[in-house]
């Protein structure tokens, strides 16, 4: 096998080079887009020579019109079965299972070939990874209801053609949660840091260090979800968390201080560099200008000595300036799906999230 190349730049190279003159050559009159969108590391570009052993290698999905579907997406399958190269750029453009169902490269010297192109159209493909169709306007309960995992994964991958010019559409649509929408979301997220936050101290004060470095890391980890919410990058699954936090802005000077948190074997230690990278956050709050300034400080939880950033503040500062009525309606201190569940399982299925979002009018219920 050739030697590693990012999937993105092998997958445009295999539109280019194999299905795009297949097409021409058969289906010259067929509008359609193409690109490499979805599910997997190398959309979201962080794949590696590792990633090769699975679910990865040339592929794309085109898609066509309702009806041209109908028409065409067979005999476009059977076509290039019978007419794609056996290689591009020195990769097999043949795909074999493994026995827990993942897609693997395979030489091939027979025809047809098990290639990696998917044919649907553009409603049916969002419908089935999203749940919901972003050709249409998302209701509030769309964007609650879907992983910002999924988000990243449209907003990052390529388009290599966009005859049907909708997938543009998509991704413009697609680019970031409407405004009121990202205030509720960090309102939740700060909601998160709170419920929390006085526990380092308290697990340490009773000498459960390990209680202490565990409330630690889930507090880390709420963190960072906070900063890709206020600097607008949606996150991805856990694998690549990391990797995309250090691509952000504010990695320079939090990941130091996450790493010194981790290093600590004290409780007052730890809290110390936990205030540190709160009075950062602080100060990337007050720099969005969304609410009034709050100020940076970290005090005493009630007459107790631990200390915490009272994130109270933050959560009902945001929520005070939502101006959507639906928005406004919604539970207080439910947030995305994302921030009430965290199994991979869940959220990587729209039916089960779109089962686990009927929480939203419960808690309307109960509230009236």
């Amino acid at each position: 096998m050739a030697a590693f190349i990012k999937g993105l730049d092998l997958c445009e190279r295999f539109y280019v080079e194999a299905v795009q003159p297949i097409l021409k050559r058969h289906f010259p009159n067929i509008i359609y887009s193409a690109g490499r969108l979805g599910q997997g590391s190398d959309v979201l570009g962080f794949d590696t020579p590792t990633s090769m052993d699975h679910d990865w290698g040339p592929r794309l999905t085109l898609f066509l019109d309702a009806s041209d579907f109908q028409k065409y997406s067979q005999e476009i399958n059977v076509v290039l079965g019978q007419e794609l190269p056996f290689e591009v750029c020195g990769f097999s453009t043949h795909f074999s299972r493994h026995e827990d169902n993942t897609a693997g490269l395979q030489k091939a010297e027979a025809r047809p070939i098990i290639h990696g192109v998917v044919v649907t159209t553009v409603s049916d493909f969002f419908q089935d990874y999203l749940g919901s169709n972003p050709l249409h306007p998302f209701s509030e309960r769309d964007w609650l209801s879907i992983a910002p995992q999924k988000l990243r994964t449209i907003v990052s991958g390529r388009i290599f053609h966009d005859g049907l010019q909708q997938l543009e559409v998509v991704r413009q649509n697609l680019t970031w949660y409407p405004h009121d929408m990202w205030l509720y979301l960090m309102a939740n997220q700060w909601r998160r840091i709170d419920q929390e936050e006085p526990f380092v101290g308290r697990c340490g004060d009773v000498r459960d260090d390990l209680g202490s470095q565990i409330v630690a890391s889930r507090l880390i980890t709420e963190v960072m979800r906070l900063c890709f919410l206020m600097e607008k990058s949606y996150a991805p699954y856990f694998k690549w968390f990391g990797s995309a936090f250090s691509l952000l802005p504010c990695s320079k000077v939090l990941s130091p201080i996450f790493q010194n948190i981790f290093a600590c074997v004290g409780w007052k230690e730890r809290e110390h560099h936990l205030s540190e990278a709160y009075l950062i956050v602080t100060q990337m709050h007050n720099d969005l200008g969304v609410t009034t300034l709050i100020k940076p400080e970290i005090s005493p939880f009630h007459a107790r000595p631990y200390l915490i950033p009272h994130s109270n503040r933050f959560y009902e500062a945001l929520h005070q300036v939502i101006q959507s009525p639906v928005v406004k309606s919604l539970p207080k201190h439910v947030g995305a799906i994302w921030q009430f569940a965290d199994s991979t399982d869940i959220l990587g299925s729209p039916l089960y999230c779109d089962a686990l979002t009927s929480v939203y009018e419960d808690e309307k219920q109960r509230s009236v």
